[in-house]
């Protein structure tokens, strides 16, 4: 007995199913390749040493960045960020650590909330990316938390993790003297926005980028950390009572 042809209509919906599917199997596929990335390691033989320069690993759960003391025996950051060492507009303190995060330039800039992000932006960020822009948040003593988890460097180590992060800004042209690298205001309060090389996709995201500054430092991390937990998993949470890092 010979098939009975397919009922266009039911071909339409078959289609239509498919389409709607489509999506939820792309978010499917991208959360299971970035647990993966993240689950193998990068200088998998690294070990944290017991003395060395403190930094810490931050997290709101979406974003990450690193903080670092502003000035070191290996680095002022001062001399890169002048905002690291001018009074914080909110108390008046000077900073005894910046924050650096790296993001796509108009989130950062006009998008004050998640609730804020316009689906024409994401789109486009989806489908073309974006410029990036680094943030530089101002901090006074930050206390260790699940959200802010230490970690201790060698010199040579914070060395690089220093060599990549000047890597990503912009060689600064022939200016006259005292001038300074360009800035933009942020939402985030005290802190502020520079000019940055590289170009946020959905594979080199700001997680992706602080995964890759922290491995390139020598840190163990993940080889595909486009999200806040591909990251974070491989930052300890601080002990109870743990110190303030210096």
């Amino acid at each position: 007995m010979a098939a009975q042809p397919t009922h266009p209509l039911r071909r339409a919906r078959v289609w239509l199913a498919g389409l709607a599917l489509a999506p939820l199997l792309i978010v499917a596929a991208f959360l299971l390749l970035a647990w993966i990335g993240a689950a193998l390691p990068r200088n998998p033989g690294w070990s944290e040493p017991e003395r060395g320069i403190t930094i810490m690993v931050e997290t709101n759960g979406v974003h990450t960045g690193i903080v670092m003391p502003v000035v070191s025996r290996v680095k002022d950051w001062r001399t890169t960020f002048p905002s690291a060492g001018e009074p914080r507009p909110l108390d008046g303190q000077l900073p005894t650590h910046i924050a650096i995060g790296w993001g796509e330039k108009e989130v950062f800039l006009n998008t004050p909330t998640w609730g804020d992000l316009k689906l024409s932006t994401a789109a486009r960020i989806v489908l073309h990316g974006g410029e990036g822009l680094m943030r530089v948040g101002h901090y006074v003593q930050p206390l260790p938390s699940d959200h802010h988890r230490p970690v201790t460097l060698r010199p040579a180590e914070y060395a690089r993790l220093v060599e990549r992060i000047e890597a990503a800004l912009p060689a600064l042209p022939a200016l006259p003297p005292g001038a300074e690298r360009r800035t933009y205001p942020s939402y985030e309060l005290g802190a502020r926005n520079y000019d940055a090389r590289g170009r946020y996709t959905l594979t080199n995201t700001c997680n992706q980028w602080v995964g890759d500054v922290l491995a390139y430092a020598g840190m163990r991390m993940g080889v595909w950390t486009p999200l806040a937990g591909g990251v974070m998993r491989w930052v300890e949470e601080p002990e109870p009572g743990a110190p303030v890092p210096r």
